[in-house]
């Protein structure tokens, strides 16, 4: 998810669809499919980083690669500010805004076929924290759906509040997750609600009561709170299948942790990363992966068995952006637009080629290809291959992109803003074919 200190792109995520795809999966991850089955791994994009939580969309069919602007099925513009990404359910593409004048905080509807806008309900009016980074908004975190319900967090009125929407806008209920009233580094809040059965999952960090706490996805009855440390952090956890069982992993605050989603109790952590990170932690086989941050840069390969083995470690930073892993090999690109592979058991250094930072959104694998814009709006997409860098395509879309790409049903959504006008507007872009 995003935002912090120097930056952070927290858009965030979760839950367990199946889909036979390039990266190594335990079988029993394909049981999360079988408790949403108004999902469909293959053309929805539910919560932050895709149906596998780890921007996979593999099985979303071929995406366009080499497109510009005029190119696009369709484009819209976008009400408001926000970095949070596109997430698609069935016909429709869901974002939250923020109009930061008038202090209103906003879930958008548009169709999927043509782009039209279908709704717009505002969730939360005033209260805004008197100061926020210069790279955050007011509408940073991603929404998450279950197939029924819109899960969304918004940071106002010194509180982390989440409301359950049905898919046309109608309030199913809205609770007050947990105070939040960062001092420190008043740097406002992304990080994104994740699903796991029958749960949403809200996190809060900062220099006060920091927690992660599940609530029912139908009522919003709490089910378990977890402390974490008073430390201001902004990383959305995520859930996979990893060394036999179902992990919750998070990085940030020192360390890299992991808990039992369904109960909320820690199972390992070990030191690692830093004070604060931004980006979502990846894994494959039964290594996790993780990167930050603030104040020290570090990238992290730890064991996940529970022996809190640290495999490699090195001085690179992918602070608000995420990774992705790609049949045992890590891709990160860094702050500073360097794309690394490393192999994932050793940390040996495959490759490394210049592109261009700074660098907020995260990656994601569709045909074949991997897609990860930086903050100007060029959209690389390259192939992920451990042997050498092989670019596919440089596309320009827009002059300010920091939510990540969403991707299902063979077409590819991408929020952007353009400044070159002298005013700043957000656009909704759809590219591929046409449904």
């Amino acid at each position: 998810m995003r935002s912090t200190l120097y930056r952070c792109l927290w858009i965030v995520p979760l839950l367990g669809l199946s889909l036979p795809l390039t990266l190594a999966f335990e079988p029993s991850v394909e049981k999360g499919i079988s408790e949403f089955p108004k999902l469909s791994a293959a053309t929805d994009w539910p919560w932050w980083r895709g149906p596998l939580r780890n921007g996979d969309a593999t099985s979303a069919g071929a995406v366009p690669t080499a497109f510009k602007p005029k190119d696009a099925t369709w484009k819209v513009p976008v009400p408001g500010r926000g970095h949070s990404s596109p997430i698609v359910v069935g016909q429709r593409v869901f974002l939250t805004t923020a109009d930061e004048k008038a202090q209103v905080q906003s879930v958008l509807a548009f169709d999927r076929q043509s782009g039209k806008q279908l709704w717009k309900k505002d969730i939360s009016q005033g209260g805004f924290p008197k100061r926020n980074h210069s790279k955050n908004t007011e509408a940073t975190a991603t929404i998450a759906c279950d197939g029924e319900r819109l899960f969304v967090v918004f940071f106002h009125h010194e509180a982390l509040h989440t409301t359950a929407l049905d898919l046309d806008g109608n309030e199913q209920w809205k609770i007050k997750a947990g105070a939040f009233n960062p001092q420190r580094y008043e740097y406002g809040y992304g990080t994104s609600p994740i699903i796991y059965r029958g749960t949403v999952i809200v996190t809060g960090e900062y220099d006060g009561a920091s927690f992660i706490a599940a609530f029912d996805r139908k009522t919003g009855k709490e089910v378990w709170r977890t402390p974490r440390t008073n430390s201001i952090s902004f990383s959305t956890p995520t859930v996979g299948h990893v060394a036999g069982k179902d992990q919750m992993l998070i990085s940030g605050q020192e360390q890299v942790a992991s808990y039992d989603p369904a109960t909320g109790k820690q199972l390992w952590s070990t030191a690692g990363t830093t004070h604060a990170t931004c980006g979502t932690m990846v894994w494959s086989g039964d290594m996790v992966f993780a990167s930050g941050g603030y104040p020290k840069a570090e990238t992290i390969a730890v064991k996940a068995d529970g022996s809190r083995e640290v495999l490699w470690k090195n001085n690179q930073k992918c602070y608000e952006q995420s990774m992705i892993a790609v049949d045992g090999y890590v891709y990160g690109l860094t702050d500073n637009g360097i794309l690394f592979c490393w192999e994932g058991k050793t940390g040996k250094e495959m490759w490394k080629q210049r592109l261009r930072g700074p660098v907020s959104a995260s990656p994601v694998l569709a045909g074949g290809n991997l897609y990860q814009a930086n903050e100007l709006g060029t959209l690389y997409v390259w192939k992920p291959n451990p042997e050498k860098f092989e670019m596919v395509a440089e596309n320009q879309i827009g002059n300010d992109s920091f939510p990540s790409p969403a991707v299902a049903g063979g077409q590819i959504f991408l929020r952007v803003a353009d400044s070159s006008g002298g005013k700043r507007q957000e656009f909704l872009y759809c590219f591929g074919k046409q449904r």
